[in-house]
């Protein structure tokens, strides 16, 4: 997995603009079973990809925490939420309240996640490839390519299924 990990960034990077390509096309084109494929593929790629050998997206990147995730964590904790705001989050460029650093703080040794039942919720929807509205997603599709080998694999694969 290691070797994959290293790679996948300069994988991804060569073949961004082929992709975008391709999304672009899409859109255009808008394939009614397109979501329904995207879900296929997604399956068959988490049957064979076990995220606890990985984890890249939690040593490498933060969730977005919404207020509710803040609320539901805290309560967890059971810490006041702005406590738990100044313990581990920051608000990024963008506005969003992330993690202060990466990896992320309540990942585990062994790659699991230390608050898995209430996590947030843009982790238990990562990488979002079984999402509905598919074509909405492309731009954070593209950008997860670089750091989930299995986004890659999926999107790789919808484009030798459904060439455009």
């Amino acid at each position: 997995m290691d070797k994959i990990l290293e790679e996948l960034p300069k994988m991804a990077k060569e073949k961004e603009l082929e992709t975008k390509k391709y999304f672009t096309k899409l859109k255009k084109k808008k394939p009614k079973r397109l979501d329904l494929l995207v879900h296929e593929l997604h399956e068959e790629e988490f049957k064979q990809t076990d995220c606890l050998t990985c984890a890249n997206c939690c040593k490498t990147t933060s969730p977005i925490f919404t207020e509710k995730d803040i609320a539901r964590i805290a309560k967890h904790f059971r810490m006041k939420e702005l406590q738990f705001i100044n313990q581990f989050l920051v608000r990024d460029e963008d506005d969003f309240m992330v993690l202060k650093s990466a990896p992320c703080t309540f990942l585990d040794a062994d790659n699991s996640c230390s608050i898995y039942n209430v996590r947030p919720k843009a982790c238990s929807e990562y990488p979002h490839t079984n999402r509905k509205k598919f074509l909405q997603l492309t731009e954070l599709t593209l950008k997860n390519t670089e750091i989930c080998p299995a986004v890659y694999n999926i999107v790789e694969n919808l484009k030798k299924k459904l060439p455009i």
